[in-house]
């Protein structure tokens, strides 16, 4: 078969990529709501209101993944494409060593600021203790949840695409099944949500390490553990780091608006939360899709800015892009029809369903938008213009969504709250459609090969 990076075909080429990286954000998705639904078998809003308010806390520990993971992942893509073999299996390898590290560091350091942790994230006296029950468990499977996340971007970015979707899809799989173990069995609540999260994380990671040790032994100097191939420089931190911290940020500052939006919510009670925390695991389901195409796409576009195959990558984002707008606009309309019959599978209280339902249609209306948002972000950090794909990050999560939920909330309460996403993507939308048509028109679309210094 023709490798994915010389797919003559765009639209094949898309779905080569994309298909495998939405299979696998959709089995990180039904994961999520696995968490919600067998939590929400106890009938204690205050559960799921624990699970929804350390969400953000998950992900910026995820985030932290995305330094090493994303950030080597457009590296490398370029670098292939530039025919840079050995450097690019240099990175991979020091990508790998540095999630490790960071991993236990993060381990320690949760679990000693767990309760200031769970009271930044918004619990109150009804759900503290469940916070801090499911916050435990995150923080002792940090190393593996780093691990896990960005050896899926690193997989990607050196031709591994089944591998990297098998093992994510692998994790979630068996997150899923622990949670009715741990869950609807043997009743241990958040708590069990958690533990079956990092356990679906350790034996992902310990089949993207199986599968790493099985493509070096058949030679792929691309895929290596061996310490001696552990030879960072600086010329390497630093290509790495400079798009890899733009690109965890992009996540923490999702976390740090969500930490802020849940703390709004909170104001009108546990059942708000609860409510919200349904509606938005359901509106997660178009988001994760078109992150997972966008992201599934991002190795493609560098490895054509890698070799200035200018053309080819016009068209891989116009087509991606058109793609992901029709997505969501399908979604859109499933959510609005049916928004309360979705809600009714998780509640049982004829009051928070119609809520949900009515927050669910809401918070969908922004699902076209993003295939442009979000194939943005991925498009600048492909290119390795991080601070561009930062920019549109700060906007929608710090800029315009801090102040504009503020705004919304004095205006209409609640329902502003809640309308504060639709309206801010909208906006977004219009601005990165400017920065792309002003990057795409600026000629400056060489790509500048990443040297590294050679002992």
């Amino acid at each position: 078969m023709t490798s994915v990076y010389e797919e003559k075909n765009i639209s094949k080429a898309i779905m080569r990529v994309g298909l495998p990286a939405m299979l696998g954000q959709l089995t990180t998705l039904i994961y999520n709501i696995a968490d919600t639904f067998f939590v929400s078998l106890t009938k204690e809003s205050a559960t799921i209101a624990a699970v929804t308010l350390c969400a953000p806390i998950l992900l910026i520990i995820m985030s932290i993944a995305c330094v090493f993971g994303m950030g080597g992942s457009s590296v490398i893509a370029r670098l292939l494409g530039e025919e840079k073999k050995e450097e690019a299996g240099t990175t991979m390898n020091f990508c790998v060593y540095a999630m490790a590290f960071a991993g236990v560091i993060t381990l320690v350091l949760g679990l000693v600021f767990l309760q200031p942790l769970a009271k930044l994230s918004g619990a109150d006296a009804d759900n503290f203790a469940y916070t801090c029950d499911y916050l435990k468990w995150i923080f002792i499977g940090a190393p593996f949840i780093m691990l896990a996340n960005g050896f899926v971007h690193l997989f990607r970015s050196v031709g591994l695409i089944k591998e990297g979707t098998i093992g994510l899809v692998l994790g979630n799989v068996i997150n899923m099944v622990l949670d009715y173990v741990f869950i609807a069995i043997l009743g241990w609540r958040t708590a069990g949500a958690a533990l079956a999260t990092s356990l679906g994380f350790i034996c992902a990671t310990v089949y993207y390490i199986v599968c790493m040790i099985r493509e070096d032994h058949r030679g792929n100097q691309l895929v290596s553990l061996a310490p001696k191939r552990f030879s960072p420089n600086a010329t390497m931190i630093r290509s790495v780091v400079s798009i890899g911290i733009p690109g965890a940020l992009i996540t923490v500052l999702m976390s740090v608006s969500n930490i802020v939006l849940n703390n709004y919510i909170s104001i009108y009670g546990s059942d708000a939360v609860a409510s919200y925390g349904i509606a938005y695991k359901l509106n997660m389901i178009p988001i994760l899709l078109s992150v997972g195409l966008s992201q599934g796409v991002a190795p493609l576009v560098g490895y054509c800015y890698g070799g200035n195959e200018k053309k080819r990558m016009a068209d891989i984002v116009k087509y991606t892009v058109l793609y992901g707008i029709f997505m969501g606009a399908i979604f859109t309309a499933v959510f609005v029809f049916f928004g309360k019959p979705l809600a009714a599978i998780f509640l049982q209280d004829s009051v928070l369903i119609e809520q949900t339902g009515c927050f669910l249609k809401i918070l969908c209306l922004s699902a076209p938008m993003l295939g442009v948002i979000n194939m943005m972000t991925s498009y600048f950090q492909a290119l390795g213009k991080a601070m561009k794909s930062l920019t549109i990050t700060v906007l929608r999560n710090a800029v315009l969504f801090i102040p504009g939920v503020m705004v919304l909330n004095y205006l209409w309460k609640l329902d502003g709250v809640i309308a504060a996403q639709p309206v801010v993507e909208t906006l977004l939308t219009i601005i990165c459609l400017f920065m792309y048509i002003k990057d795409i028109n600026s000629g400056n679309h060489k790509s500048t090969a990443v040297q590294y210094e050679r002992k």
